[in-house]
This record gives structure tokens, C-alpha cells and sequence, in this order.
């Protein structure tokens, strides 16, 4: 050993001994997750609460009293499965359900083919497209309001716009929203009017076509329409389908339209009676409250239903990247 000093060679140093031996683990990482966790349950506390008392809380209780004869004053009874046995003699219900299918099928493929028209027009580069995307944009904030609701009736009315303009060709008007073949009609149009959000959703869409592609089917000679129906549309489909599905979810749940124009009566011979405005009149007109909690499960079985249908068959049309 004094040899090797002697020579400025140094033993070998000892190796490091394992962190169970003497040695503690750093326990300043694990403590800042710690509180970094507790920072994010605080922030998420309200959501949570809100989940719990504004969502879960009242949609147990709805699916507790569509077991019951509840009036919303006195005590309930339980009924059982009478609620749910009870809608298949429900004429009223049935003629709200019809009403809500033609609505939701006429209205949402007008609505979204409309859409998309605008979306490929803006898409071309046209002068003020930020003016332009907020214009088409605005119906959809306002198309659910009381107001516009109200400025629907007195426009679709017997003295209205509508008929002031047809008057001017000499043709005479119906009173459009008084009459049980056009009031309905005149509600899909409000409905594909407020075509603004999925419009942009469109127009994002096909900013994220490749330009490569339509050139080189400029160079094969296809027309400006093989071009839609063989690029466009299939690199469009997953925003289709989004769009699809959030309208036939919002089309199902229609409801300050109808109440409005109808006056909340859902007239005239409950030609405008959507399935929400008669949940409504059962609920809280007729206070049968233990019904009108059957009749919210049904439409969210439907729409679920719907909604299952459109993610099984998007496999044999919605195509992705991959």
C-alpha cells in the first residue's frame, strides 16, 4: 500500500451504498406533487360539487320519482313500472314524438348541408372572412332566445314580413305559425337558420385539406364536383359525424322555440307539440311530476339510442387518417 501512495496511485473508492443502507431517499419531489395535487382538488371542489348537487344529485331523484305518483306539493306513492306502462296509451305522447322526429330529421340535414355550402364558399378566400364567420355565427348564440322566438311569430304571423313580402308579388299568406300544416315548417326553418356553429366547425375542417390533393385531381381532370364527393366529403366525415351527432342531440332537446310561437300550448291541433314541451305541460302544468320524470328517461334512452346508432354505423362511413 505505501508503495502505491508512494507512486500518487489512489486506492479505489468504496462503492456508493444502496439507499436502504444508511442513506434517505429525497423526499422533496414526492411532498411538492403532494401539495400540487391538493391545488388541483381544490380547484376541481366547485365542479365536483356542482356534478353532485346541480347533475347527479337531480338525475337520481328524477329517476326515483319516474317510479312514483308525485304531484311536486304532497307526498308520493310508489307506483312502480305504471309510469312507463302508462305511455303506451298516451295518444298526446305518441303525437309528440311524431312531431319531434319530422323536426329532427328535416331539420338537421337542411341544417348541416347548409352549413357546409357557406363553409366551402368562405373557404374559397373571401374578403372579410373574420366579419363574415361572426355574421353566420350570430344566429346560432341567438336562435334559442325568447326574443328571436318572439320576432319567429310576429315575422311567420298573418300580418307578418313573410306575407307583407309574398303581398308584393300578389300572393296571399297563410298565418303561417296559426296554421297546423305550415306552424312546424316554420320552426325547421329557424332550426337550419341558426346554422352558424357548425358552419365554423366545417369551415376548420377544411382548412385541414391538403391542397395537393384537389391539384392533383385538377391534373387528372376531375370536375369541381368529383372533387366534393371524392375529396372533400370523405376527409370531411369525421367532422360530419361530430357535427351530426351534437345537432340530433340539440334538435331532440328543442324546446323555447316551441313554447313561444305556440304560446306553450304546442297548437295549433299540437302541430308544434315537441316532446320537451309536453314534459313540460305534464311536469309543470298538470304537476304530474312523477310522470313527466318517466317521460325525461325516455328521451334519454332515445337520444342515447340515437347517439349508439350514429358511433355503430360511423365504421362504414367516417373515414380517419389512419
Amino acid at each position: 500500500m505505501s508503495a502505491l501512495l508512494q507512486r500518487g496511485t489512489r486506492p479505489a473508492a468504496a462503492p456508493p451504498a444502496p439507499a436502504g443502507r444508511g442513506r434517505r431517499a429525497p423526499t422533496g419531489g414526492t411532498g411538492r406533487r403532494k401539495r400540487e395535487n391538493l391545488a388541483a382538488y381544490g380547484f376541481l371542489a366547485p365542479w365536483f360539487v356542482g356534478l353532485a348537487l346541480i347533475t347527479a344529485g337531480p338525475l337520481l331523484a328524477s329517476l326515483y320519482f319516474s317510479f312514483t305518483d308525485y304531484n311536486l306539493i304532497g307526498d308520493y306513492d310508489f307506483v312502480g313500472l305504471a309510469n312507463y306502462e302508462r305511455m303506451f296509451e298516451d295518444e298526446r305522447l305518441h303525437s309528440s314524438l311524431r312531431v319531434t322526429f319530422v323536426y329532427v330529421f328535416v331539420s338537421v340535414p337542411l341544417q348541416l348541408a347548409l352549413a357546409l355550402a357557406l363553409a366551402m364558399v368562405l373557404d374559397r378566400g373571401v374578403r372579410g372572412l373574420a366579419l363574415y364567420r361572426s355574421v353566420y355565427y350570430l344566429p346560432s348564440l341567438l336562435g334559442g332566445s325568447v326574443a328571436v322566438a318572439i320576432l319567429w311569430r310576429q315575422v311567420f304571423g298573418a300580418e307578418g314580413l313573410v306575407n307583407q313580402v309574398l303581398a308584393v308579388f300578389g300572393i296571399q299568406g297563410e298565418g303561417w305559425v296559426s296554421h297546423p300544416d305550415y306552424a312546424l315548417s316554420t320552426l325547421i326553418v329557424l332550426n337550419v337558420w341558426t346554422f352558424g356553429a357548425p358552419m365554423v366547425i366545417f369551415l376548420a375542417g377544411l382548412r385541414q385539406i391538403p391542397a395537393m390533393y384537389y391539384e392533383a385531381a385538377a391534373v387528372d381532370g376531375a370536375g369541381p364536383l368529383h372533387r366534393f364527393w371524392h375529396i372533400t366529403v370523405p376527409m370531411l366525415t369525421p367532422i360530419i359525424f361530430f357535427n351530426l351527432v351534437l345537432q340530433i342531440i340539440n334538435a331532440f332537446q328543442t324546446f323555447t322555440q316551441a313554447f313561444i310561437v305556440s304560446g306553450g300550448t304546442g297548437g295549433p291541433s299540437d302541430s308544434t307539440l315537441f316532446y320537451t314541451l309536453y314534459l313540460y305541460q305534464r311536469g309543470f302544468g298538470a304537476f304530474d311530476m312523477g310522470y313527466a320524470s318517466a317521460m325525461a328517461w325516455l328521451l334519454l334512452m332515445i337520444i342515447g339510442g340515437f347517439t349508439a346508432v350514429n358511433f355503430l354505423a360511423s365504421k362504414f362511413w367516417v373515414f380517419y387518417g389512419d
